[in-house]
This record gives structure tokens, sequence and C-alpha cells, in this order.
């Protein structure tokens, strides 16, 4: 089992940044990858910023440029600064490890950008 817990989110105007946390516990060995996903309102969760065991990252498209994953491996702490926010950013943003086949999630943060 690996436990996450989410930090960091909040009300910010457009054009703003924050930082979102996310401390991992439990059995983290062999984490492969952890990231951030994000759920809109009546849209589909979907992936925001993923950073692998190797330190290889991605991200969504949406995202490129203004968002930045890290890692803190002694502290077994993600990242994600986002900056330069826009009002399509808004959602609940969920932190999430992939083990040896399986998905954890954290309980997620609100982020909201306002206009």
């Amino acid at each position: 089992q690996v436990q996450l817990v989410e930090s960091g989110g909040g009300l910010v105007q457009a054009g703003g940044s924050l930082r979102l946390s996310c401390a991992a516990s439990g059995s983290i060995f062999r984490v492969n990858a952890m990231g951030w996903y994000r759920q809109a309102p009546g849209k589909q969760r979907e992936l925001v910023a993923r950073i692998f065991s190797s330190g290889f990252t991605n991200y969504a498209d949406a995202v490129k440029g203004r968002f930045t994953i890290s890692r803190d491996n002694a502290k077994n702490t993600v990242y994600l600064q986002m900056n330069s926010l826009k009002p399509e950013d808004t959602a609940v943003y969920y932190c999430n490890a992939f083990r040896s086949g399986f998905d954890y999630w954290g309980q997620g943060t609100q982020v909201t950008v306002s206009s």
C-alpha cells in the first residue's frame, strides 16, 4: 500500500502561481512513477504531469511550459509548480503513484483560478 497526501491547493487569480505537494508513505519502494491528474466538473480525470523513477517527465500539452513536476527523494515528496495559471486550470488535483501494476490516489486538492 502507498498512502498519498496532497497539499497546496487554493484560490488564485489568473496569471498567478501555486505549488502542490504530495507526500508519499507506506510501500514506496519500487514506485514506478508519480504524477498529478486533475478533474474539472463534468469532465474526466486527465493526466497533468508525471515523473518516472528514471527522472523522465511528461506533461499534458495544455500545461507544457507553465507547470513543472519535481521530486525530493529524501522527503518522498513530489511537487507540481504551476505558473501562469488560467481559469481552465480550475479542477481537483489528485496525486497518483503507480507501483507494481497498481494505481494509488490521494484525496485530491482543489485549485480554483479566478478570471
